[in-house]
């Protein structure tokens, strides 16, 4: 099992002597797993195994499942619900009494009222039935699979793409850490001019003092941690996105890691190229975690 996007969409279709049917199954992006089944009436049943099937399969992802049957020919058609119409037509005379200026009902409105009108049971009971239910199943089984094959293939392109964010994020990584490495020199110069000059203005300051301020500001620039964190949290990326698992979650997650340590470099920059090295990587890491809320 590869990296698999949580978009995707499928279908089959199948008949017997009794009906035809379509399944058309589509998924999209979701924080966690959504399962709905859109089944028509008579065959409520599938719900439960429909669903089972589908969770089966796929970890994340709004997932819609929706059964379309036709009867065939002189098995299947319409009926009238008698007792729903009956029951309509009792509460005419309180209808009229409470909106007396309404107009008479048609028996074209009647008929369209939800309820009125319903799909016949085409006669199958027992074995039979069972028999279309198990078909309908194997259909839907094949959908599925027609669903996890274009999710996976799309889940292979994101993680083409994702590598390549994942190459840019290093190599502005990359050019931070080269940065780095002369911030504390340009620091350290920058102090002791500025220690000169204060030293000469107020002669009283105690220069253990200043060496210890000075020690301060040092500690406080070193950016040693921030980009061993940034250089760690890379390599657990490139290793999620290796394994053969749903990873969309530890990736998001390790996005705002990656996003952390970078807010950290830039407050922490004495540098205007370090600073701009530290916003390219913020970059970078947002066009990833984009990608990111793709994948399963």
């Amino acid at each position: 099992m590869s990296i698999s996007s949580m978009t995707g969409f499928a279908r089959d279709e199948g008949c017997d002597a009794a009906c035809s049917w379509t399944w058309e199954v589509k998924s999209v992006n979701g924080k966690g797993r959504d399962i709905r089944c859109r089944l028509p009436q008579g065959f409520d049943g599938l719900d439960l195994p429909a669903r089972e099937r589908a969770a089966r399969r796929f970890r994340r992802g709004n997932i819609t499942m929706t059964l379309t049957v036709v009867g065939n020919e002189g098995l299947g058609g319409y009926r009238i619900n008698r007792r729903m119409l009956e029951q309509v037509i009792a509460l005419l005379p309180e209808i009229r009494e409470r909106f007396p200026d309404a107009k008479e009902p048609s028996a074209e409105g009647l008929l369209a009222l939800r309820g009125v009108i319903e799909p016949a049971e085409n006669g199958l009971l027992g074995e039979a039935k069972r028999e279309l239910e198990a078909d309908l199943l194997a259909s839907l089984d094949k959908a599925l699979d027609g669903l996890a094959t274009m999710r996976g293939e799309e889940g292979a392109r994101l993680a083409a793409m994702l590598g390549e964010e994942l190459d840019s994020i290093e190599e502005h990584y990359r050019q931070a850490e080269r940065l780095a490495a002369a911030q504390p020199t340009a620091i350290r110069a920058r102090l002791e001019e500025q220690v000169a000059a204060l030293v000469e203005s107020v002669p009283a300051l105690p220069e253990e003092r200043l060496a210890q301020e000075a020690a301060l500001l040092m500690t406080k620039a070193d950016l040693r941690e921030e980009l061993d964190r940034l250089k760690a949290h890379i390599e657990a990326a490139r290793d999620f996105l290796g394994k053969g698992e749903p990873v969309g979650r530890k990736l998001d997650f390790l996005c705002q890691e990656l996003n952390r340590e970078a807010n950290t470099l830039c407050s922490k920059s004495a540098d205007l190229a370090l600073t701009h090295a530290g916003l390219a990587i913020k970059a970078a890491i947002e066009q990833f975690r984009e990608q990111v809320q793709n994948i399963e």
